[in-house]
């Protein structure tokens, strides 16, 4: 249930159409849902790295990233997730 795939060095436009408004949490069905340009979304996710964290396929982790940033990761009854 816990895993972190960490990459590095995306361009600053590449960060931000995965992750908006300061995020560093992203699920990928998100990513897709906020943006009508898929062929810009792949090429993004070919970048040498990203800095932050990219879910796939992981829905029940939602729970634990309601503001999607990494820092204010919390568990369902609160409590801090770091």
């Amino acid at each position: 249930m816990n895993c972190v795939h960490d990459i590095f060095a995306a361009t600053d436009e590449e960060f931000a159409l995965i992750f908006p408004d300061g995020q560093d949490i992203a699920f990928i069905d998100e990513v897709y849902e906020r943006s009508s340009d898929d062929a810009t979304l792949n090429r993004a996710f070919e970048a040498m790295g990203i800095h932050g964290q990219l879910f796939y396929e992981l829905e029940a982790k939602k729970v634990f990233y309601p503001t999607r940033r990494d820092e204010e990761a919390a568990n369902p009854d609160g409590s801090s997730l770091r």
